[in-house]
């Protein structure tokens, strides 16, 4: 069983435009609501992938119920932690072939109901092996909220992966999770390394188990402590990249579960994250583009001197 945590889950509704006018009017040709934040997406993935998953996080007010209703038709698996406050949107608009994203901070978190919720998420994880947390913190939680949870898994036995940026990355970091995946500009913010495979050792000498980054179109880097390896997709794929990375964390999560090696995993994770570009919404991805860009992602090992 996995356990994906957002603690800052949200509404996302979804655009499509022709084109994006700054200062300009649009017509939109399509729109589209579901619940979202990155741990959901990473639970929605892996759902329709037929692997045992339970999403959880904070969820609030009507915005909230209407989380709730959507996973519950999606047939995915949630037991939110009822907050005061009202669950954030978000607003993606498409157009172009990329996506430009507009992310509410969300309502403040009291520090009682993270209390409440510490003790939701430890119940959760009884047959759990593997826990997701993923995305920003709603305000009023400290940067160590996430530090806490990895604590919190570590004593119920589950390894974790940690998909956030900023200070909770770095405090999580050095709570000893044992997967982070921060993209280029997340990797280049928490170390000032603008080498990708630098970077991640950086994370690793400052607690990470192992390090993915996800580099956009560039494919990802694996730092870990049984060798290094960069993984590139065979060609690029155009569409919405909302949730590409979430795609490749939910690709990471199955295959850790399954015990697949670093090579197989960064293959995968490529492989999904293409496949999501191709789905017109974050939490899905194309099968097809899928299985046909497998065979095709190059995989290269690094030298030894890089897991360092």
């Amino acid at each position: 069983m996995i356990v994906t945590v957002t603690a800052n889950a949200a509404l996302d509704v979804t655009y499509v435009v022709p084109a994006l006018l700054p200062n300009g009017s649009h017509r939109v040709t399509s729109v589209s609501s579901r619940a979202g934040g990155k741990g959901i997406n990473v639970a929605r993935v892996l759902a329709r992938q037929g692997i045992p998953v339970i999403a959880t996080g904070l969820v609030g007010g009507p915005t909230g119920g209407l989380l709730d209703r959507d996973l519950a038709a999606a047939h995915v698996e949630f037991h939110p932690f009822e907050v005061a406050a009202e669950s954030r949107r978000t607003v993606t608009v498409v157009a172009d072939g990329d996506a430009t994203v507009f992310n509410e901070p969300g309502e403040t978190v009291t520090a009682a109901e993270w209390a409440g919720f510490r003790g939701h998420f430890a119940g959760l994880l009884a047959d759990a092996r593997l826990v997701v947390l993923s995305g920003s913190l709603p305000p009023g939680l400290g940067v160590d909220a996430y530090a806490d949870l990895v604590g919190i898994a570590r004593e119920h036995g589950c390894r974790t992966i940690l998909d956030t940026s900023g200070d909770p990355l770095l405090a999580g970091i050095a709570a000893g999770a044992d997967v982070v995946k921060p993209n280029a500009v997340e990797l280049f913010e928490a170390t000032g390394e603008s080498d990708p495979v630098a970077a991640a050792q950086a994370l690793r000498r400052a607690g990470a188990g192992a390090v993915v980054a996800s580099l956009g179109p560039d494919g990802m880097v694996a730092v870990t402590a049984d060798g290094c390896w960069r993984a590139r997709p065979g060609r690029r794929i155009s569409g919405n990249p909302t949730g590409a990375g979430d795609a490749g964390v939910a690709a990471l999560a199955a295959g850790l579960v399954a015990g697949n090696p670093w090579p197989d995993l960064i293959r995968e994770a490529v492989a999904w994250s293409a496949a999501a570009v191709a789905a017109p919404l974050a939490g899905d991805i194309d099968e097809g583009t899928r299985d046909e860009l497998r065979a095709g992602v190059n995989v290269e090992e690094l030298d030894a001197a890089s897991r360092n």
